[in-house]
């Protein structure tokens, strides 16, 4: 577990903009809002479509904890709470924490621009579609990956409304793709995935450029998107593309 710390994400930020839009981008099954946070409910692997998240940086009642887990046991559903380890919400974790839940799988939340996103790249930018083909899926199930979380990922990415798809392909073979979502006046990136034997020369740069050129044309600035805090060839080329961490946060539950 990560310890707590840091500042709150300051007012620019948008935290409920941001988890709103991140909600759109995953598109969950059903989502509710409930004492300043938003519960996404969903059947399948992807945590942030099936996790609960404060809309806000800033102490709250621990008894929300309690309301939150029985609106997902309602829905058949373990509780999964996505936490900010931020000094605010020390009181939430430990409550958290003697209802035998536990922190898993620190993620970075990055801020940036559309225009530091295409100015990193000055190569060709990538193909954009309005769906998902099956070569572009097809890098979510192939080597290196789990198959069953990335056919989860692929559905959970193709039903988002309004998202782009962007592919990189060689000699008729898809060896880069991402998508982004455009909801709440931001742009967000996901699923950014290389095949192996293309990492390291410049293929995400391609498909960040792409999605930056269609974030432009529909007159947006702001992204977002979040990285495992352990990734850091993906950090590294965020960094480049001028994303930078606002705020970490940690899946809790129970194993």
């Amino acid at each position: 577990m990560i310890a707590s710390g840091g500042p709150a994400a300051r007012p620019g930020h948008d935290v409920g903009g941001i988890e709103r839009a991140t909600a759109s981008a995953v598109s969950p099954e059903s989502v509710e809002e409930l004492d300043g946070w938003l519960l996404a409910f969903d059947r399948g692997s992807v945590n942030r479509a099936k996790s609960a998240v404060p809309l806000q940086h800033a102490a709250c009642d621990e008894a929300v904890v309690g309301k939150i887990e029985a609106r997902y046991a309602a829905h058949g559903m373990a509780p999964l709470f996505r936490l900010p380890t931020l000094l605010c919400f020390d009181a939430l974790r430990r409550e958290l924490t003697l209802r035998g839940l536990g922190a898993r799988s620190p993620t970075q939340v990055q801020l940036g621009t559309v225009s530091a996103m295409r100015a990193a790249c000055v190569r060709s930018p990538a193909d954009i579609a309005t769906t998902p083909d099956a070569a572009w899926a097809a890098l979510f199930l192939g080597e290196g990956g789990d198959p069953v979380d990335g056919a989860s990922r692929v559905a959970a990415l193709s039903r988002a409304p309004g998202s782009l798809y962007a592919s990189v392909r060689e000699n008729g073979h898809t060896i880069a793709a991402g998508s982004a979502a455009f909801s709440h006046g931001w742009v967000s990136v996901h699923g950014m995935r290389t095949a192996p034997a293309w990492r390291g020369r410049g293929m995400a740069g391609r498909i960040l450029a792409a999605l930056a050129d269609a974030a432009a044309a529909r007159g947006l600035e702001r992204c977002f998107l979040q990285v495992e805090a352990g990734n850091t060839a993906a950090q590294a080329l965020y960094r480049r593309a001028g994303f930078q961490t606002a705020w970490t946060y940690e899946y809790w539950r129970r194993d």
